[in-house]
């Protein structure tokens, strides 16, 4: 048989209320449209007695047109077992703008896990609403985007962003230590396509200065956290996180540090894991398939 498709995968994500046979329903589609999973990753939570799994299967001699899978399984499973779904191919490059203010730790690693060639992605847009990091953002000839931004202008400014993002055709965004409250409005064009990173002393150290905070309190553990974007403040679905050890004879400079280095790995889990369409949103909570 000659491959119908490119050597595109197909990536299923997808939850439903319980019941027996999911798994073989959804298999045999597949394998009665010689479909080859690739991997299946799946989940029961056993309190809201919800099913979710994560399917990705080659299409090189799938028998169903990719313009019509979505269809045809809507057809065939998706409405009989009132599931919740999305369709995923590995051949379309997701596009990602990423948003900075002045720090830089975050952005650098970033990029030269992109440089790299360590993710399948596309960064055609850095914006800031300061100018400090776009000398950064020529290194990698990436297009830089200054938007200052005060109480008075943010509902503009936050307005030309979104259409600038459009124009660039973004997929999603990933707030690499932009120190600015995103909108409702604004987080609204992109539902769980929003990732940030904070350090996970909030709420216990909130403010600007949250390790000399800590470091007066004789903190033991300190962390990171990533999550996706929410109206409610810092309060979205959380995608990673990581803790490390201090102590006494750790001093504000090295908390910093250390404090840096996992908010840089932590954010770059989590933008992996995006990529890879391994996150399924449910209830404000997130299920990573492994």
């Amino acid at each position: 048989m000659t491959p119908s498709n490119s050597n595109s995968r197909a990536i299923l994500l997808m939850h439903c209320p319980d019941q027996k046979g999911i798994i073989a329903v959804v298999t045999n589609f597949l394998s009665e449209n010689n479909g080859n999973i690739i991997d299946l990753d799946e989940h029961v939570d056993p309190e809201y007695k919800t099913f979710f799994m994560r399917v990705e299967w080659d299409l090189s001699y799938f028998k169903i047109p990719v313009d019509q899978i979505n269809k045809k399984f809507r057809q065939l499973i998706g409405n009989q077992y009132k599931m919740n779904w999305s369709l995923h191919f590995t051949d379309k490059v997701p596009r990602m703008a990423v948003f900075v203010s002045k720090l830089s730790h975050c952005l650098y690693d970033i990029l030269s896990r992109y440089q790299s060639g360590e993710w399948k992605a596309e960064i055609p847009l850095i914006i800031s609403n300061h100018q400090v990091l776009e000398v950064v953002a020529h290194r990698f000839d990436i297009d830089f985007k200054h938007f200052p931004i005060d109480k008075n202008n943010k509902p503009e400014q936050e307005q030309r962003q979104l259409q600038m993002l459009k124009d660039y055709k973004i997929d999603f965004i990933v707030l690499a230590r932009y120190m600015q409250i995103v909108s409702t409005e604004f987080i609204s064009n992109y539902p769980n396509k929003i990732i940030n990173i904070h350090h996970s002393f909030l709420p216990a150290f909130p403010g600007a200065r949250p390790y000399h905070s800590a470091y007066a309190r004789g903190v033991k553990i300190i962390g990171a956290s990533s999550h996706y974007v929410t109206a409610e403040l810092d309060a979205g679905p959380i995608i990673e996180q990581e803790v490390v050890r201090v102590s006494h004879k750790d001093s504000v400079k090295t908390l910093v540090r250390k404090g840096q280095d996992l908010e840089k790995i932590v954010l770059s889990r989590a933008i992996w894991n995006h990529l890879e369409r391994k996150i399924l949103v449910f209830n404000n909570r997130t299920i990573i398939f492994e």
